[in-house]
């Protein structure tokens, strides 16, 4: 009880703090009131830290308090962050941003209270007139030559959440040594050095000639436009979930030559509130359900759909049955790896200096795909800036030709940085098109795929402990399956242990080797000896650690497959008894 009392104290004393005139009067008193309230979990959960910057920068529950997103949090990481540019390039007169927001409560609030920070602190801001996609800001800061950019979105948390997600010069997200550079001059900010008051004339409205521009880049992903232009009456069902895709994604498709595309009409209405789904994540497959209704009334396809930011994709086919059936990321990822590699080779387009890139906790066969056509795959960390930070290393020297990750994100061209669902809904439907073409579903491709490679079963269990209680849980979590890592996982021996906060690979006969990464991360990862592979790391966005769980097995036939998926299930549940996540 005394930690508890000294915890409150402590949380106490900071939300005081937030009743001085520099706050207007609405956050005083929602501060006052949980001030006020006997019940001390609000106020805790609002002030026990600061809102921090994880791998996708700041995220955070909405509402008063240094652990929420506010006007505040924001202006003070807007400060900070113009504190560092500043820095960063001294003596430069003409540093530039790129703000933008997708369809967020508030989004527009803290995009203009961005934007006027930074004009204030004496760089050019260029404002998006209205949401854009995610992969559009990432685009347009390469394109106008900016400095930096930030992209208010939380991306596919649920309504309570807003977010911040800080670009640096390439277009990327930001990565050391700038992401703890941005954090130490962020922590040196108090709320009276913020400088709320824009520069309007610094102040400069974009839009449709961005638009233009960008889904000019987005055509650079296209493989093969006479598929295209043969299936150009491919039945498309697409939904942006009351997000920023409905202002880009049917017009690229049309650019590409597809003429037959449905939306559906209640997920276009821009809402920050989604009410026509549970939680607005593409990995979700509630949030799937009206696509899916639209698309066997109209007979479609595929039907697909982007998350509010419209950074992410979702795919459904039909499987033999005529049922939907909604493809996973390391699904999605791999059909991705393995038509552009095919397709490329087909059309006489690799000249041998390409590569993929995958993250860690992204499914092997991608490896497998690429071994066997001997094209250079590369494993990067979870976050799609080590994916650009990959492209960055080899830019000049050799070709990127698609990366992603098994949490629907995918990037198919090096104009952008950042995962981009426009132009991968684009090249899904060429995908969709070429099978078409030759007889085939998508569904029937993926078993293709797997007929060839190998069948792969993955699952992410995710494991959420809210509040400061659940930090702590998770964080010990960590530390004990650090000190004490499994010998079996669902009665398969584990022969390669990789610790990625030691950089430390131990091998089956107790030999330790080092691991080549450009950064530490609080990743463990279990190998078996009949391919199962087990990642374990806390989420950098959101208050869950999670497990990525691939088994592996043989498929025979494409009949197969669901005694493949079965047997997987089963394997995965003998792993989560073996972790104690029963």
């Amino acid at each position: 009880m005394a930690n508890n009392a000294e915890l409150i104290q402590q949380c106490e004393e900071r939300a005081k703090k937030w009743l001085s005139p520099s706050f207007d009067e609405e956050t005083r008193c929602a501060v006052q009131a949980m001030l006020d309230n006997e019940d001390k979990t609000d106020l805790i959960d609002a002030f026990y830290r600061d809102l921090e910057f994880g791998t996708g920068g700041l995220r955070g529950i909405m509402g008063a308090g240094t652990n929420r997103m506010n006007k505040y949090i924001v202006g003070m990481a807007t400060q900070g962050f113009a504190n560092y540019i500043n820095k960063a390039f001294p003596g430069r007169t003409d540093l530039s941003v790129v703000v933008g927001h997708d369809c967020r409560n508030n989004g527009r609030m803290f995009a203009e209270t961005v934007a006027d920070i930074f004009s204030a602190n004496g760089i050019k801001v260029y404002l998006f007139e209205s949401l854009r996609p995610t992969p559009e800001i990432s685009f347009a800061i390469r394109q106008l030559g900016c400095q930096a950019g930030v992209n208010v979105t939380a991306s596919h948390n649920p309504k309570e959440y807003n977010g911040y997600k800080a670009y640096w010069d390439d277009g990327a997200q930001v990565l050391a040594p700038h992401d703890k550079g941005i954090i130490d001059e962020v922590n040196k900010v108090t709320i009276d050095d913020v400088k709320f008051e824009g520069d309007k004339d610094r102040i400069v409205i974009i839009g449709g000639e961005m638009d233009w521009d960008y889904l000019q880049a987005v055509k650079e992903a296209m493989v093969d436009q006479d598929v295209i232009l043969r299936q150009k009456d491919l039945n498309i069902v697409y939904s942006p979930m009351h997000g920023a895709g409905r202002v880009i994604i049917p017009e690229a498709l049309r650019s590409w030559g597809f003429q037959n595309i449905h939306v559906v009409p209640e997920q276009m209405v821009i809402d920050g509130n989604f009410p026509t789904v549970v939680s607005p994540n593409p990995e979700n497959a509630e949030a799937m359900t009206l696509g899916m209704k639209l698309g066997t009334k109209l007979n479609a396809d595929l039907v697909i759909a982007s998350d509010p930011d419209a950074d992410r994709l979702a795919i459904v086919c039909r499987n033999p049955k005529g049922e939907w059936e909604i493809l996973n990321g390391n699904q999605t990822c791999m059909m991705f790896s393995w038509y552009i590699i095919a397709n490329k080779k087909k059309l006489g387009q690799l000249k041998g200096n390409e590569f993929l890139v995958k993250t860690i906790v992204t499914t092997e066969l991608i490896k497998k795909i690429a071994d066997k056509n001997g094209v250079e795959l590369r494993d990067c960390y979870t976050g799609f800036k080590w994916i650009a930070n990959e492209i960055r290393v080899s830019e000049g020297v050799k070709k990127y030709i698609g990366g992603g990750e098994e949490s629907f994100g995918f990037l198919p061209f090096d104009k952008v940085r950042d995962k981009d669902s426009p132009a991968s809904i684009c090249l899904i439907c060429e995908i969709a098109a070429w099978a078409k073409d030759n007889g085939k579903t998508l569904y029937d491709l993926l078993m293709d795929i797997y007929l060839e490679y190998g069948f792969s079963k993955e699952v992410t269990v995710n494991v959420v402990r809210p509040g400061k209680t659940g930090a702590d849980e998770i964080k010990q979590m960590m530390t004990n399956f650090r000190n004490n890592p499994p010998a079996d996982l669902g009665g398969s021996k584990v022969v390669v242990s990789k610790d990625f906060l030691k950089l430390e690979q131990t091998n089956a006969d107790g030999s330790k080797t080092p691991i080549d990464m450009p950064d530490k991360s609080n990743v463990l990862q279990w190998f078996c000896d009949d391919g199962t592979k087990v990642s374990v790391r806390p989420s950098g966005t959101e208050p869950k650690i999670k497990f990525y769980i691939e088994v592996k097995d043989t498929m025979k036939c494409e009949g197969c497959y669901e005694r493949c998926s079965e047997a997987g299930l089963e394997k995965v549940e003998s792993i989560k008894k073996s972790l104690g996540l029963e």
